[in-house]
């Protein structure tokens, strides 16, 4: 039976596998040394070396990082160069007109190609793993991408937002949302006015940000939602609040009368217990589990729990994830290796775990996306589905390929190898293997799967994967190595962590 307990795990329990899992969680894995290390803080320590990043040096983000002026919005000169043309059906000026806006498209695309490398750079190389993790859980909750907004910039800038707030008050960021040009334009709320109020913000804080579908609001609520978020706009990358486009008149949003705005409306709304629990419940299935075996009658008790601390801190979050990562129930035999590796995950985490190097950026983001997870692309305002949906046959091909790119260096699609690509510093994982056999080779198989499995292998597997190394001709070091960790992340249990 599943440990429902959200009370501290026994200190003599934190050893290296539950430092480990933690690890895999609140992070996106590490190698054996470091795992030895957290194991060795102890819980209470583990847990908020992680949480309390903000000692850890950070990877500096320069304002200009990226251009910010692809996407500025015409001057006077090149509006009325437009118009004149159209007016004067001026086809050489026309043709002017769309080719600069042809080329700023093209710059903004390259852009947006530009910065899903410097995420994919920031989540391999930050030593502060956990604020990068839940900038990446909020991206999938509010969920904005490029292809709809189509300013790269602004997506930049979302990316901050959520950097920004990763562990912080929940109630806050739902504030900021609202003034966040990318949700305005995705959700189409900058042209929201009086009169003309457009539905989708307010239809969707309500449904997936806030409160969770069908929970308390009705669509008259939504409706005067609407009305209150009217005017809220932006200029180039700033907010702006239209006080001409503001309807003003009084609205009644959950039973609460009074002439709201959109920040009334968020406050309302945040008011509800329902709040807490529905976000509560994404924290759980993102940080704990997610399979769809689970009973809601295990899962709920503890949902309700970390609402009830989400509540009491006022939407901190840091309170409740320190809660979370610190139970017994997290560390439950039944959570460890139950999540689905998402292609991020499984990128960032092959890199960080294995030590293996990064290779090429653009390959990496084609293969996420191959994968089902674009940065700053997700599907839809409802984010990636996660769980089972990230496995399928087509997926698994490339997942698999994936593991032997960043070990091999070798692409599946090129027939030219340097096989100069192979050679990694593979010292630390031969230590660790070492370290769990003394030196007896018969037992190395077995430490090397302990090592990058979170779950164990079948019996069957074992035994087909040590027939294996035991084919390659002496210990694990170098090339051989590096045979048996192709085998090894082919493995149907390395998709889990």
């Amino acid at each position: 039976m599943t440990n429902l307990s959200m009370s501290p795990l026994d200190r003599s329990r934190f050893d290296e596998a539950a430092a480990r899992h933690l690890l895999n969680r609140a992070a996106f894995g590490g190698t054996s040394r470091q795992i030895e290390r957290l194991a060795s803080m102890g819980l209470n320590d583990a847990v908020d070396y992680l949480l309390n990043y903000e000692g850890v040096p950070e990877l500096a983000i320069s304002e200009s990082e990226f251009d910010r002026d692809i996407r500025k919005p015409p001057t006077t000169a090149e509006r009325e160069m437009a118009q004149l043309a159209r007016r004067n059906n001026d086809e050489a000026m026309l043709e002017q007109v769309q080719k600069l806006r042809n080329e700023r498209d093209g710059k903004d695309r390259e852009q947006a190609r530009e910065i899903q490398k410097w995420w994919l750079k920031r989540l391999i190389e930050s030593g502060r793993p956990l604020e990068e993790k839940m900038t990446l859980f909020w991206h999938g909750h509010f969920a904005t991408g490029y292809r709809t907004i189509e300013d790269s910039y602004h997506m930049f800038l979302q990316n901050q937002l959520f950097r920004s707030h990763a562990t912080g008050n929940f109630a806050d960021l739902v504030l900021r949302i609202l003034r966040d040009c990318a949700m305005l334009k995705y959700l189409d709320n900058d042209e929201s006015r009086r009169g003309r109020p457009n539905e989708n913000l307010a239809r969707e804080l309500m449904e997936l940000f806030v409160l969770g579908e069908g929970n308390a609001y009705t669509e008259e609520d939504i409706k005067a939602g609407a009305r209150a978020l009217t005017g809220y706009t932006f200029d180039d990358d700033s907010f702006r609040f239209n006080e001409s486009g503001h309807d003003d008149d009084p609205k009644t949003i959950l039973g609460q009368t009074g002439a709201w705005d959109g920040d009334d409306f968020a406050r309302i709304i945040l008011s509800r217990k329902e709040c807490s629990e529905f976000i509560c419940g994404k924290l759980y299935r993102f940080f704990v589990n997610d399979s769809p075996g689970m009973p809601s009658k295990q899962v709920g008790p503890v949902v309700k729990a970390l609402a009830a601390e989400l509540r009491k801190q006022q939407y901190e979050l840091k309170p409740v994830l320190r809660m979370l990562f610190r139970s017994q129930h997290f560390y439950d035999t039944a959570n460890r290796g139950s999540a689905i590796k998402s292609p991020v995950q499984l990128t960032v985490q092959t890199i960080r775990e294995l030590g293996v190097p990064p290779r090429d950026l653009s390959t990496l983001n084609s293969a996420t996306d191959l994968m089902g997870q674009s940065l700053f692309m997700p599907p839809s305002v409802k984010g990636w589905e996660c769980g089972r949906s990230w496995i399928n046959t087509s997926t698994l091909f490339v997942r698999q390929n994936l593991a032997v790119y960043l070990i091999t260096g070798k692409r599946p699609d090129a027939f030219d190898w340097d096989e100069s690509l192979a050679e990694w510093p593979t010292a630390e994982l031969e230590a660790a293997i070492a370290k769990r056999t003394g030196s007896d080779a018969s037992k190395e198989s077995d430490a090397l799967l302990d090592l990058v499995l979170a779950v164990d292998a079948s019996p069957a597997r074992r035994a087909q994967f040590t027939a294996f190394t035991s084919t390659l001709g002496g210990t694990l070091k170098g090339q051989r190595l590096v045979s048996a960790l192709c085998l090894a992340t082919a493995l149907p249990e390395y998709q889990l962590c």
